[in-house]
């Protein structure tokens, strides 16, 4: 007599039990088991194929990714929203002061302002590289252009949850980011640290008005009470640099590091080390790009196994230090690979 309901690993589960498989929910149903059939951010196959190819960069499974869908990670782990029509009409700015040529080979902002460059932070299950990336070009431009007089990181938090023209772990505009920064600017993370400590939908805990002498002031002791400093910082409009390699390359190395905008697919997920580069083959459908904000810190050029000379920018991404190469990650340069040239944006930011 055979038994009803499913079996597996050798072991026998009543009708209608369930199980999950990475990101699919399956239940036994008339002795079969029924699977979801959502794409799973964690795609084994094409990390397999990723590795066993010659793409210039390996794959890695992530834990924190393990029983998300793509949908959910295009969802929550993004958030950047399409660029306003201003800031893609703004006038890029066009140095004349020579090529590529004329600057160094390698260039790491981290090392050429050793304190002065902030790492990279973990937004989560936040849609808000918006403001992730935002405060963290600011506050990098911040100790540059103060020559030290600032080097604490700032708050992307205050950001998500003051920038009310923005959605917060909803994704947001880098206009409003920077639109916020410059009229109300923003206290240090350690003043408002991330996720403090609140409820859904997250409630603004620190603003700023003007003080007597014209200048922002904090409206409030810092969220996190173990911090006295509750200090307004701001910065300029923000300015748009041309997509031509040599003009991104000189004004990170002149004046800091650089927001970019970046096509996301799924293989970037899985991203671990080398320089990366959109897979070919892969299905490129509408559904499977969304937009990312990250900081550009460098660059740098690489020998492939065939002896090519392979170019390349170093970014921080905002997924934590256990994602890429300790939550870096190098991708060409030279080749507006994934649209990472082609909107950059910078700052002045002023004690």
């Amino acid at each position: 007599m055979r038994l009803s309901g499913c079996f597996k690993d050798g072991q026998h589960y009543e009708e209608g039990a369930m199980f999950k498989d990475n990101c699919n929910s399956c239940k036994c149903e008339n002795s079969h088991w029924r699977c979801a059939d959502e794409t799973c951010l964690i795609q084994p196959n094409l990390i397999e194929q990723i590795n066993n190819g010659t793409y210039g960069w390996k794959a890695d499974n992530y834990s924190q990714f393990w029983g998300m869908s793509l949908k959910e990670g295009f969802s929550y782990r993004l958030g950047t929203f399409q660029p306003s029509a201003a800031l893609l009409d703004m006038r890029p700015v066009t140095e004349n002061t020579g090529a590529a040529a004329d600057l160094p080979e390698i260039f790491v902002a981290s090392y050429e302002w050793p304190g002065w460059i902030h790492g990279p932070l973990d937004q989560r299950n936040c849609a808000a590289s918006w403001a992730f990336s935002t405060a963290s070009v600011a506050a990098d431009r911040l100790a540059i252009h103060s020559h030290g007089g600032f080097t604490g990181n700032l708050s992307p938090q205050n950001l998500i949850s003051c920038a009310i023209k923005n959605h917060g772990c909803k994704g947001g505009s880098i206009s409003n980011a920077w639109s916020y920064l410059k009229k109300y600017g923003l206290v240090s993370h350690a003043c408002y640290p991330l996720f403090w400590n609140q409820p859904l939908p997250m409630t603004c805990a620190i603003s700023s008005v003007f003080d007597v002498e014209g200048k922002r002031r904090a409206t409030k002791p810092c969220p996190n009470q173990f911090e006295t400093s509750n200090h307004v910082y701001q910065c300029g409009s923000p300015y748009r640099i041309s997509s031509k390699v040599a003009d991104i390359m000189r004004e990170i190395k002149e004046n800091g590091p650089v927001q970019a905008i970046m096509k996301v697919y799924d293989d970037f997920f899985l991203y671990k080390s080398g320089i990366y580069r959109h897979t070919s083959g892969e299905p490129q459908h509408e559904h499977q790009e969304r937009l990312h904000s990250v900081k550009l810190i460098g660059w740098g050029m690489l020998e492939d196994a065939e002896g090519q000379w392979q170019k390349y920018w170093i970014a921080a991404n905002s997924w934590g230090i256990s994602w890429g190469e300790n939550g870096y990650f190098r991708i060409l340069r030279g080749q507006n690979e994934c649209n990472i040239e082609k909107l950059i944006i910078a700052t002045k930011c002023y004690l």
